[in-house]
Parts: C-alpha cells; structure tokens; sequence
C-alpha cells in the first residue's frame, strides 16, 4: 500500500521522503538534532557533576540532580503540550522550544555552577515544549488515524530520535570528556541550532493544521492563567530569596520541593481522572486497570533510568572503560541502548506479528510483566561486576554492556506496549492527556530514584540494587498472577 502512494505521488511530481510526506523530513531531522543535544548533553551531565575538573559533587547529589532533571522533562511535556493546544499552536511551540534549548545549552558552557543549573532548567522547559507539540505535527501529516502510511511515518520518525541518541555520546561525550566539559556542552547547543534552523526553513512542507492553536484560551482565561502563574512565581521567588538572604539555601531546598512534587502529581492527576464522575462505568474500569500499569512502568523506569546515573557513575570508577586494549570514554556506554535498539525494534515487530498469525502473541499484561522481571534481572547482573569491584578489582565492559542489553530488551517488551494501552484505555474525555499521564510514570520512577540519592541511600551498593531487582521481578510476577483481574477491568482491550 505504501509503495503505491509513493508512486502516485512521484508520478504527480509531488517529492516524498521514503514514500512519505516531505514535512516527515523536516520533523525526522528537528527529533535528530533535538535528541542529539539532550542525549549527548544527558551523558555527560553526572560524570561533569562528580569530576574533579567539573562540579566535584558527591555520587548520591550527582544521581540525585540527574534524576530530578529527567522527571522534570517529563513533567513539563504534559504544559508543554497545553502550550500547544490552548496558547501557541504546535508549530510555534516547537519553534520556540527549539530556540528555549539552544539556549539552555549555551548557558550550561558557561563556566559558572550557578548559570549551570539554569541551563538545566531551560533543557528541561524546552524539552518538555517540545516534546508532545512534534509527535503531533507527525500525526498532521496523514489523512486520519487510518492512512495506511501512518504507522510506518511514526516508525521512521522514532529512527530520528535513536540515531541522534546514537551519535549524540560518541561525539559530544568524547569532546566533553577528553577535551573540555563546556565545550562538549556547546556542541549541544550546535546541534539544537542545526535543528532549528531546518525546521523553519523546512515549515512550508508542515501540514497548515500545525499552525493551528485547537482550543484557544479565551481572553478571560488568559488573564486568569496569566495572573494564577504570576502569583505562584512570586511565591516562589520571596521563598528562595528569602532562604538566600538568610544563608539557609543549600541545592536541597531546590531538590526536594521538585522530587517531591514529581511523586505527588502523579497521584493527584490519576485521582483527579479516576474520580470524575463523568466517566463511565467502562471507562472507571479501565482507569482502575491502568493503574496498575503506570505503578509498574514507574517501577520500570526508576531502574532503567540509572542507567545514565548509577551505571555511568560505577563505569567511570570500577569498571575497566576498554575492548581489546582499547580504551573509550565512559559516556560511550550511553550509545549502547539506542544502537541496539534500531537492531531489535524491526525484530521484535515481525517477532509480535509472527506470533500474532499464529495466534499466540502474548496479552499486553504478559508483555508489561516480562519487562519488570527483565528490568529486574538486569539489575540482578549488575551485582556481579559489583562484587568484582568490591574485591579491588575492574569490571570488565562487557559486564555493563549485558546489563544495557538486557534493559533494551525489556524496554522494547514495555515501552511501546505500554504508549499502545495508554491510547487504548484513555477515557474519552483524557484522550489528548492521557500520554502525558503515561510520561508521569516517568517522573515518578526518576524521582523515586532521585529521593533515595537525596536520603543518602548508596545506589551503587549491592543491598539496594539487589533489592531493586527483586522489587521490579516482585512486580511484574505479581502482575502475571493477577492477570486475570487486570484483564477483566481493562474490558475488550487487550
């Protein structure tokens, strides 16, 4: 089907890429770009934060800063994606969150611990811009839900995203880590810029609908949002003004209030939802079945996202960074997910669908409890080169690298099962929201990582990574045995 669309609409003289809309380029090379600089920026940010040559912090603060600052780029996609419904449009929001980011890596270049953590909020305020408003103008490309070349767009569009996570450590990392932190960091803002200067020149082979602001707000809700986020920052400034006068600030005052909030909104959206009594009984149901796949993705994600912060950290002083005598900067390691997932994702679809034919695909509750028991037996590994460790000795490589395989493996089990069922299960009324429900799982997981780190708890000793193993294979055991119940609540999805 897709062949012939793109021989229809050569033959009209019509330029396609890869039998798509040509605007897929434009959206395929900003998510490149864009990935490019979070994730290069993203594998340096804890090893910049423990070096001698960077912020010299302590291990337990680094994991702490980087977890919070993941759970905020996740926290702020579900405004982001209301600036591109109520405010500014789609088109306009990426522009701008393009621009937002370049900045923000700019700032981190600056050799200034104060201009650094502004650089990270800026990242993170820019990311969470973005990141709804692009998928979006994606989907405006195809006529509807049931274009035959939708998916496929959607497949090449996420190849962008893991080739710039690819090639973002191999180059950025190298630069920052052998040469100087602040100029690998300004790499990054080069990388946000190359991407924002093809997407505007790119924007005439956009779909018109991205310049379209669907449910603008009224003047009175303008002034009411206006006048709500004025007071609320005002807040906040006398606070922490206040705290720097009176000499009492430390980073844990600004740590914590967002840890803490990435745990609590979570619960308080999925309240809100569940209690709304507009809802169904059919939708009530499924709301309750899903929360038992949000608390498992949360679980998820609170291992599988020390993989750029405890893993990182542990490469950088106890394992052996070298293959045949070759040695390669820590931050490469962050290259080992993306790269095997552009290998496995065309194998694990035909995998599925092989199974499908046959009529033994496993339920999507049988796929979500297998990534748990895999996120936890990737841990359960990870003890190994610990011991080694403990015992003076280097790890070696291949020991970190198993244990990447295995999380890429149960993220390709859970990930794309777990945006399938958010869809599938979304009340009617959440149906534009609901992904950024499913990106809270997310935040929590990352802050629950990040209030442990801030509590002391050493990430890299082996009673804590044993007993996040055995929680996360608890989990998924304890889904698969009630999946009959979770079955039962989620209705006819499956």
């Amino acid at each position: 089907m897709a062949s012939s669309l793109t021989k229809d609409s050569a033959s009209s003289g019509e330029k396609t890429f890869f039998g798509h809309p040509r605007g897929l380029a434009t959206l395929f090379m900003t998510e490149m770009w864009e990935r490019f600089s979070y994730y290069g920026m993203r594998a340096l940010l804890p090893l910049y934060l423990i070096a001698p040559g960077g912020l010299d912090m302590k291990p337990a603060t680094a994991t702490a800063i980087y977890s919070v600052y993941l759970s905020l780029v996740y926290l702020l996609a579900m405004p982001g994606g209301w600036f591109g419904d109520r405010v500014w449009g789609p088109r306009k929001t990426v522009a701008i969150a393009g621009g937002v980011i370049m900045l923000g890596h700019l700032t981190l270049a600056l050799p200034s611990e104060g201009t650094f953590f502004a650089g990270l909020g800026l990242v993170a305020i820019g990311s969470g811009l973005l990141k709804s408003n692009i998928s979006t103008m994606v989907g405006h490309l195809y006529d509807g839900p049931e274009d035959p070349r939708r998916d496929g767009g959607f497949t090449i569009f996420y190849m962008g995203i893991n080739m710039g996570a690819f090639a973002a450590p191999l180059v950025i990392g190298t630069i920052g880590e052998n040469v100087n932190w602040h100029l690998g960091f300004a790499l990054a803002a080069v990388g946000m810029g190359l991407g924002v200067v093809q997407f505007l020149v790119g924007t005439k082979h956009l779909d018109e609908k991205s310049l379209i602001v669907p449910k603008p707000l009224s003047k009175d809700e303008r002034a009411s949002t206006l006048r709500k986020s004025m007071i609320w920052l005002g807040i906040a400034a006398v606070f922490y003004i206040g705290t720097v006068v009176t000499g009492v600030y430390t980073l844990n005052w600004l740590l914590v209030p967002i840890t803490i909030a990435g745990l609590v909104i979570p619960v308080m959206v999925l309240t809100r939802i569940k209690r709304d009594k507009e809802l169904s009984e059919a939708e009530q149901s499924k709301m309750s079945g899903y929360i038992w796949f949000f608390v498992a993705a949360a679980i998820f994600w609170m291992i599988y996202d020390q993989g750029g912060s405890t893993l990182a950290i542990f490469a950088e002083s106890s394992a052996e960074n070298s293959v045949f005598g070759w040695d390669f900067p820590v931050s490469w390691y962050q290259s080992v997910n993306p790269v095997l997932i552009m290998a496995l994702a065309p194998v694990f679809a035909a995998f599925w669908l092989a199974l499908n034919r046959r009529g033994k695909e496993p339920s999507t509750i049988v796929k979500f409890s297998s990534g748990l028991v895999l996120v936890g037996a990737s841990f359960f590994v990870f003890l190994m080169p610990l011991t080694i460790a403990g015992d003076g000795h280097k790890a070696a490589a291949m020991w970190l690298v198993a244990i990447y395989f295995i999380q890429t493996v149960a993220e390709l089990t859970l990930s794309p099962v777990g945006l399938s069922v958010t869809t599938k299960m979304a009340p009617a009324k959440y149906a534009s929201q609901m992904m950024g429900v499913w990106f809270l799982a997310v935040t929590a997981g990352d802050c629950t990582t990040g209030l442990l780190s801030l509590a002391g708890v050493e990430l890299n000793g082996t009673g804590v990574v044993a007993a996040e193993a055995t929680l996360a294979v608890v989990a998924g055991i304890a889904i698969f045995m009630y999946r009959g119940k979770v079955k039962k609540l989620m209705g006819e999805v499956r």
